[in-house]
């Protein structure tokens, strides 16, 4: 896949905060796009400074698995809360570079602008790659919310002061919430309901549940591909 170079990898935590800051702007809250045929999961697992970027596409609405990527890479940026998509990002690219199917959305494990500078790894990605992304997150960042009723399907907005910056949705009866928020190119709206359409008997999109287990070696991808840096020694 083709990507925008927005910005250099290599910074410092308060440069990347600029970033966030400049970026932010130019994420688009409305719907910009046509018909939904595939849908891509991302997830990472680490090793130490070692991270292995998984990328898988599915189709839609069948969330049938049809191509995906994996990449070995070392990472430098260190671990901060609300700067992730810094560490996380550039071996994420990688991957998507090795897919031989263009998703047409894609469902990050992670925020959109439900986040404190509205400027979260779905947005991120979703500026890079110029598609529209949806953050779904396990756990809450930034914002405030009610609790939702118990029912699949039930929601409560999360708020920052007065701003709907995403919601808080049960996507199983009874079980913890997702934290979805809009990543670019997606309205909330959209957002949640393709989310939901993508989370079939778990609590968490099928994209991103994919996407986990190949990362963890526990399936085969379709088209797997494992790229490693040359100088870097695995296991």
């Amino acid at each position: 896949m083709n990507y925008q170079q927005l910005h250099p990898w290599e910074m410092t935590p308060a440069e990347a905060r600029q970033i966030q800051n400049e970026l932010r702007n130019q994420v688009i809250s409305q719907d910009r796009f046509g018909d939904i045929k595939t849908v891509a999961g991302v997830d990472l697992g680490f090793k130490k400074d070692i991270a292995c970027a998984s990328v898988v596409v599915l189709s839609f609405p069948d969330l049938q698995l049809i191509d995906g990527a994996l990449v070995e890479s070392p990472v430098s940026f260190p671990y901060i809360p609300g700067l992730l998509s810094f560490r996380e990002t550039p071996p994420l690219l990688k991957a998507f570079d090795q897919l031989n199917t263009e998703p047409d959305l894609i469902i990050a494990d992670g925020q959109g602008i439900a986040h404190p500078r509205r400027f979260g790894i779905a947005s991120h990605l979703g500026l890079i790659l110029d598609r529209p992304t949806i953050g779904c997150a396990k756990s809450r960042l930034w914002g405030k919310h009610e609790q939702p009723k118990n029912e699949a399907g039930s929601l409560e907005y999360l708020y920052d002061k007065d701003e709907i910056i995403g919601a808080a949705v049960r996507t199983r009866s009874n079980i913890n919430v997702v934290y979805v928020s809009v990543g670019h190119r997606i309205s909330l709206d959209s957002a949640i309901r393709l989310t939901l359409a993508c989370c079939r008997r778990y609590r968490l999109p099928e994209t991103t549940r994919y996407a986990h287990q190949a990362a963890a070696g526990q399936i085969s991808l379709p088209q797997k591909q494992i790229e490693a840096e040359e100088q870097l020694t695995l296991f």
